[in-house]
């Protein structure tokens, strides 16, 4: 079985232009590919992993990444799936976020010597003359077409800005610079990037008569439909600063059941034969395949050793067998604090509530313990005492922060 089959198995592919050149180009070695990557935070999140996936895969069959920094993009935003206006960063956050981007991908591609390219598109759009690439890119593009592509629909709706609707030009313009300067003659994104990628392959055979191709990845959703990599307090992010390795390991092992077959095929390297195995388990052997699925992906994102850590954290809370080290801890400052601190302070601070609502709404319910007693006043203050012994934070069944006071 080839690469390019693998991916069907897996049923990772969505869309491609050209199926049976692509097939080849995949399975020989020979395709230059790029993934585009707009740096809107200083972290990469779940959302981008799948294609960090394929990436890899690609490249382990002797194919050629190019990983491209939306140094230029980034500055107008992506308005594919959005109901609202991106916030406009500036120069120095995006370039900033870049440096981030760049660390996290060196995990999963190989950048080394002809292997794989790290490209940023503001090395051509940011100077950029606007007359010139009006003239030069143009012309071939049908507004009528654009109006009907899918990555528009939503802000349509809520009023599509000429900064926003410019998107598409700029990414079919990376795709004709990459081919011209790098030989790149496939894009790779998720499927709600069609209209886009497109542009590309358009502007490439309107202007230079040749043929470069496109390919779509599934996009990783849960039984909803919804987009996965979403947590009440916000994103899942690659970054263990932002998330932790533990809270990244109870994410996957708290996904849906209807969804962990999905997530074993699109996102690990599980052999097929395995995951097919598992298709079968259910009940007590079901959630072992959670287990499975969550120690994977943390594997691969932060390691084998934090991936274990995590795993005994897990075990060690869920067994009552008590706290372990490896739980996600937050430092209080005795400074700062020496009177106290009351539960929804505690509950933000600790990035177990996103915000003091979102805290008050969880005391309310009584999803709330402390040192293993549930708190139910939303007043309640911490004492210096309470706080000094290492008491476990916990919201709901499975989020815990061990607090320490000093």
């Amino acid at each position: 079985m080839g690469v390019y089959e693998e991916l069907q198995d897996r049923g990772l592919i969505a869309q491609v232009t050209d199926e049976k050149e692509v097939r080849e180009m995949v399975n020989s070695g020979k395709a230059i590919f790029y993934i585009g990557f707009d740096p809107t935070a200083d972290s990469l999140h779940v959302g981008h992993f799948m294609a960090l996936c394929l990436m890899k895969r690609l490249q382990m069959a002797g194919n050629r990444p190019i990983a491209l920094m939306g140094g230029g993009t980034g500055m107008i935003g992506d308005p594919s799936g959005r109901t609202d206006l991106r916030k406009v960063l500036t120069v120095e956050e995006i370039d900033h976020n870049i440096a981030c981007f760049k660390e996290q991908m060196s995990r999963f591609i190989d950048f080394s010597e002809g292997k794989a390219i790290l490209v940023n598109n503001g090395d051509w759009l940011r100077n950029l003359n606007l007359m010139e690439f009006l003239r030069e890119a143009g012309p071939h593009f049908s507004v009528n077409e654009m109006l009907r592509a899918r990555c528009y629909v939503n802000r349509l709706a809520n009023g599509l800005s000429f900064l926003e609707f410019s998107y598409m030009l700029m990414q079919g313009y990376d795709f004709y610079r990459l081919y011209e300067d790098y030989g790149c003659n496939m894009e790779f994104g998720g499927d709600d990037q069609w209209s886009n990628m497109l542009a590309g392959t358009e502007l490439i055979r309107k202007k230079l008569g040749k043929d470069a191709h496109a390919m779509t990845i599934t996009l990783l959703t849960n039984k909803e439909g919804k987009k996965m990599g979403k947590t009440a307090s916000g994103a899942v992010w690659l970054d263990p600063k932002k998330t932790s390795p533990y809270d990244f390991y109870q994410y996957w092992r708290n996904v849906d059941d209807a969804d962990v077959g999905k997530c074993l095929r699109l996102l690990t390297f599980i052999p097929m034969e395995e995951i097919r195995e598992m298709d079968k388990w259910e009940g007590a052997e079901l959630n072992k395949a959670k287990a499975i699925l969550a120690f994977h992906l943390t594997e691969l994102v932060h390691g084998t050793e934090e991936a274990k850590k995590a795993e005994e954290a897990a075990k060690a809370l869920f067994s009552g067998a008590g706290v372990s080290a490896n739980v996600p801890s937050y430092t209080l400052s005795k400074e700062e604090y020496a009177g106290g601190v009351d539960v929804l302070n505690l509950l933000v601070l600790t990035g177990l509530a996103p915000s003091k609502g979102e805290a008050r709404r969880n005391v309310q319910q009584g999803g709330v313990s402390f040192a293993g007693e549930k708190v139910t006043d939303i007043g309640r203050v911490f004492s210096p005492e309470e706080l000094s012994g290492e008491p476990l934070l916990q919201k709901g069944k499975k989020s815990f922060v061990k607090v320490l006071y000093c």
